[in-house]
């Protein structure tokens, strides 16, 4: 049978563009998938309640994808975070807004949204096949041809929309499988690496795992370049694990620790813990010096338990090179203030991150210089369109990749759908 469109891949930038290019009268798109069921990875996201996008202005939203977040100015024109929010309140899932703009179901279940974007693809009329693995996408002389099925069938098109996705969660069938095809194109496949990943360090209260399982909350966490500049700041949550750091903040730096140990061909990048952003410095060590006055003889350990939990002040301790047992009163002037500023920076040196697979998102991608913005077609090959973590567009986690995912899929099925009605 001959298609109009062929979306590939049933994440959220191919349930979008396929509910796209359908809503074009007369387009006839089938949305293909290897898996058994679509949404797999739309339905565990936002920690199985789906972050459907955040709700902050159009240019704080690109701040938060800080992997070329720019592509996206053409794409969010088109379709915005407030489009997104209208489409699924029309499917009647009604959304709530938390901290930082993240945008929820009031039903808090993720496979809401999946059901309710599946009822949407069928009332559309699109074609849909499961189980049906892509082996790869035919291309001739005047641009895309349809694909060719690992079983052998070939399913011809005017128009191939690839959404296959990155390589990050690989059990939702996110493989890499679109890269291949879009290099036999002619495209040019940046380097692909894990972000929004937790790191790993070798510091031995880390191997150790004195600290294993510790939350820390409104804390910020600081990369720094071998040459002591500072690279971002990321303020929230952290988690201390048994193979590193994990939480928020570790996730929003891990890019930012990946970039700086290849840039400067470093085995390790130093992050500073501020365990007290909300105090300055000075501030911070004239309260501690009071406890030499007020609690003399008072072990320090047990007086800094009314700041930092007991396990981190071992630690903090041995940093500063202070006996366990010292009491206040015998705690130097000097060591007070390397003390304090031990807590507003506390170091830890991160050797990597986990690997890609273990990633929730995938850095790296189809060179955007290569693909229109505006309508998410290959400059390389007519007919041939890209959406989604494929690209090389990645944001940070709270909505921003969902975003980008449905807005470049959205563009992409709304101009896929406009130029076979053109052809026509």
């Amino acid at each position: 049978m001959t298609y109009d469109v062929i979306v590939i891949g049933g994440g959220p930038s191919g349930l979008m563009a396929s509910i796209a290019a359908a809503r074009e009268p007369g387009t006839n798109v089938l949305l293909v998938d290897k898996g058994d069921r679509l949404g797999r990875k739309l339905g565990i996201s936002g920690g199985g309640r789906c972050n459907v996008t955040n709700a902050k202005p159009i240019d704080e939203l690109i701040k938060n994808i800080p992997g070329n977040g720019r592509f996206l100015y053409s794409a969010l024109a088109t379709f915005s975070n407030a489009d997104i929010i209208a489409f699924f309140e029309g499917l009647g899932i009604q959304l709530k807004e938390e901290d930082r703009g993240r945008m929820f179901p009031v039903s808090d279940k993720a496979k809401t949204v999946v059901q309710a974007l599946i009822a949407k693809v069928r009332a559309q009329g699109v074609h849909i096949r499961v189980n049906s693995p892509v082996e790869r996408v035919l291309y001739g002389k005047g641009g895309v041809q349809g694909v060719k099925l690992t079983n052998g069938e070939r399913i011809h098109a005017t128009c191939v929309i690839v959404a296959s996705g990155g390589k990050s969660v690989p059990q939702t069938g996110s493989t890499g499988d679109g890269y291949a095809w879009a290099e036999t194109a002619g495209h040019t496949v940046t380097e692909l690496y894990p972000t929004e990943v937790p790191l790993t360090s070798d510091e031995p209260f880390i191997a150790n795992r004195e600290l294993q399982g510790l939350s820390l909350r409104d804390i910020t966490l600081t990369v720094w370049n071998p040459r002591g500049k500072k690279i971002v700041t990321h303020e929230g949550d952290l988690v201390f694990t048994h193979f590193g750091l994990s939480g928020p903040t570790a996730l929003r730096c891990s890019q930012f620790v990946v970039k700086a140990r290849k840039t400067f061909n470093v085995p390790t990048v130093t992050l500073t813990i501020d365990l007290f952003p909300q105090h300055a410095l000075d501030h911070l060590h004239t309260e501690l010096s009071h406890l030499a006055k007020q609690e003399p003889k008072k072990s320090l350990k047990n007086a800094l338990k009314r700041y930092i939990p007991e396990r981190l002040s071992n630690v903090v301790l041995q940093q500063a090179e202070l006996s366990l047992d010292v009491t206040c009163g015998n705690v130097a002037k000097q060591k007070w203030l390397e003390l304090s500023q031990l807590l507003k920076a506390f170091p830890v040196r991160a050797n990597g991150t986990l690997p890609l697979e273990k990633a929730f998102v995938t850095g790296g991608g189809v060179h955007l210089k290569e693909i229109d913005p505006k309508t998410m077609q290959s400059r390389r090959m007519p007919g041939l369109f890209f959406c989604g973590e494929i690209l090389d567009v990645h944001g940070y986690t709270g909505g921003y990749n969902i975003t980008a995912a449905f807005t470049t899929g959205y563009s992409a099925g709304k101009s896929a759908a406009a130029q076979c009605a053109a052809n026509t």
